[in-house]
């Protein structure tokens, strides 16, 4: 793709995305804590990507998690904010508060700190829920390496773009 604000291979994976969403009749949304924006950003360097995106969410603190997406405290104090049971309820936060027929949230350890012995850096969660699906969610835990450094934080996010993306398609 020409004259892109992004990477190749994410902003090819992003039209991807919204060509079969709009084939498919679909709408999405994105809850974002790790990416910060960037599956969104992704989306909307597309033209035509209004057809699909609904809106995204960026809730990187715990408390923006459980003020916009309605996460439960219980589930951050118990799980932590990098878990399956907090991407679900991101995930299902989102759709809740949108239009969307699909949600994908992501959460995750970018690093270059944080990280501990159970998320080490690159611990990354997501999760997908669609309307079509009764609402169950499907959750799933990468571990992302970025090296050792500068660019490992960027690596790591990069991934996790490209993994977010994925989950959108049809």
């Amino acid at each position: 793709m020409t004259n892109s604000l992004l990477p190749d291979d994410i902003a090819a994976l992003a039209e991807r995305v919204v060509a079969e969403n709009i084939a498919a009749g679909r709408k999405v949304t994105v809850a974002e804590s790790c990416t910060g924006g960037l599956v969104a950003g992704a989306l909307t360097e597309i033209a035509g990507s209004s057809a699909v995106l609904d809106r995204g969410f960026v809730t990187y603190s715990n408390e923006a998690k459980m003020e916009m997406l309605g996460v439960a405290s219980d589930i951050i104090e118990t799980f932590g904010a990098v878990s399956i049971a907090c991407a679900w309820a991101m995930a299902k936060g989102a759709l809740d508060r949108s239009k969307a027929d699909v949600a994908v949230a992501i959460s995750g350890v970018a690093g270059p700190g944080g990280g501990t012995t159970l998320k080490p850096v690159g611990t990354v969660v997501f999760a997908r829920v669609t309307r079509d699906a009764g609402g169950e969610p499907e959750g799933e835990l990468r571990f992302f390496d970025g090296g050792d450094g500068p660019g490992g934080r960027a690596e790591i996010r990069r991934q996790a773009t490209l993994c977010a993306l994925e989950l959108l398609r049809p």
